[in-house]
């Protein structure tokens, strides 16, 4: 995911901002990290460059 997106994407439980922390980077692309809500405190896994920005609930759904 590239780091420009932090200005589009929000939590998806209450809209608000999110916190990155990156794990893995290549150039201007986020590989590996997550996403924190900063009123929540929810976190969302960045894997492979791709947010999975679903509900907990629906994550847990999603692997099963």
């Amino acid at each position: 995911m590239k780091e420009s997106l932090m200005d589009v994407i929000c939590c998806p439980l209450d809209k608000a901002a999110l916190e990155l922390d990156v794990d893995e980077e290549d150039d201007d692309e986020v590989l590996a990290g997550t996403l924190t809500c900063t009123e929540c405190g929810e976190s969302y896994p960045i894997e492979d460059g791709i947010p999975n920005l679903l509900p907990p609930d629906m994550r847990e759904e999603a692997t099963a």
